[in-house]
């Protein structure tokens, strides 16, 4: 990773455009500000069949289609379709990349603009102001508005997405008929935010960071970029999945000897790391991560959890996965303690799974089914 490479190109993105200012968190109002967002299906005629879908930390708003970057399929094909979990035939399905991101919505890459929305011709890069969770669920209620939708049916995400679905029900509970929290917490434990702070180092000790500036030159910081990527991608996965995957195997080479053997871990790792630079911006990464550290729904409702659900209506089906260990299931039965305490109306799973954080995204039979027969039950209560 030592040439220098270039940002990833540009792609037109289905985007809303919104002239009215988003007040953040931080204290600063974004007086122009675009979400980018698909759907799926079809919305009927009572606007009742609408379920978001929140993204995790690297994801973005091509769930179920080939990705215009990297002509891959979606991230959630095996969970978004015509008679999947999330039902194409039955539901409207919308998902928009976060605040923050760099796939259209805004963000450090889109253009900086004054504090009357006029654009300056250059990135927002570092200048972009701080957000949080709850900033990206404002953003996203202002779209689910301008699409004419009163109340989801359901609000659905894992991990930084789940972490959305929690705060869409603590800020606009009767927006939400379901909550579904998958493979998430309501804050960051210290081991998390130590992880991405690992990451955000890597990227400020690349030399082509530039101060943040790298599009100045037409460059990214690749290394940083990818060794952030891999070390989080190790998060995502269990020493189960890691060991039967790959063991000791090496690439290459019959036995490990003094030279430049390359176990078989170290070449995946070093493939995640290098097609990440080529389709996520470094600014991002920054932003989004910190965004996930700052999250305690908890600490906004005087410390207790369950204050932020009291006397809500909305159904909440928290999942979590037996190995994760990311966001293990002592943070979702934190969760449903909580929303227990606040009478609310909860299921909860925990899927027995070897694959770690990552098996809300892989081919899971019990977690889909358990899914789609929440969603399914939800939707039939509604007359969807």
């Amino acid at each position: 990773m030592s040439a220098p490479v270039a940002p990833f190109p540009q792609v037109d993105h289905q985007r809303a455009v919104f002239e009215d200012g988003l007040a953040l968190d931080c204290g600063t109002v974004l007086a122009r500000h675009a979400v980018a967002y698909r759907t799926y299906g079809t919305l009927n005629a009572a606007r009742s069949n609408a379920v978001l879908i929140c993204h995790a930390l690297t994801g973005d708003q091509y769930v179920a289609e080939t990705h215009p970057l990297t002509g891959k399929p979606g991230w959630w094909d095996s969970v978004v379709g015509p008679g999947k979990p999330l039902d194409t035939d039955r539901y409207f399905l919308i998902c928009a990349n976060v605040l923050g991101g760099c796939m259209g919505s805004t963000g450090p890459r889109e253009e900086m603009t004054d504090a009357e929305g006029r654009g300056m011709g250059r990135p927002w890069g570092t200048d972009f102001p701080n957000i949080t969770v709850r900033d990206m669920v404002r953003q996203q209620k202002m779209l689910v508005d301008r699409l004419g939708i009163r109340r989801l049916l359901a609000v659905v995400g894992g991990s930084l997405g789940g972490m959305q679905a929690l705060q869409w029900a603590a800020c606009y509970p009767d927006a939400v008929y379901a909550a579904v929290p998958i493979a998430t917490a309501a804050q960051h434990s210290a081991q998390n935010i130590a992880f991405d702070e690992v990451g955000r180092a890597a990227i400020h000790a690349d030399p082509d960071w530039r101060g943040g500036r790298y599009w100045e030159d037409g460059r990214v910081p690749a290394q940083g970029l990818s060794v952030a990527r891999m070390v989080a991608h190790i998060t995502y996965l269990s020493e189960e999945a890691l060991q039967r995957k790959f063991g000791r195997k090496l690439r290459g080479a019959q036995t490990l000897t003094l030279l430049e053997d390359v176990f078989e871990v170290q070449s995946y790792l070093r493939h995640q790391g290098s097609t990440f630079v080529r389709r996520f911006d470094a600014n991002s990464y920054l932003t989004i991560t910190r965004a996930t550290d700052y999250l305690d729904i908890a600490a906004e409702h005087g410390g207790d959890l369950a204050n932020a659900y009291r006397g809500s209506g909305t159904r909440f089906f928290v999942a979590s996965f037996s190995s994760d260990w990311l966001y293990p299931t002592s943070a979702s039965r934190s969760i449903v303690r909580a929303l227990n305490a606040a009478a609310a109306n909860v299921s909860f799973v925990e899927i027995a799974s070897d694959k770690g954080h990552d098996a809300f995204l892989l081919e899971e039979p019990d977690f889909h089914r358990a899914l789609g027969g929440f969603l399914a039950g939800c939707a039939d209560r509604l007359g969807v």
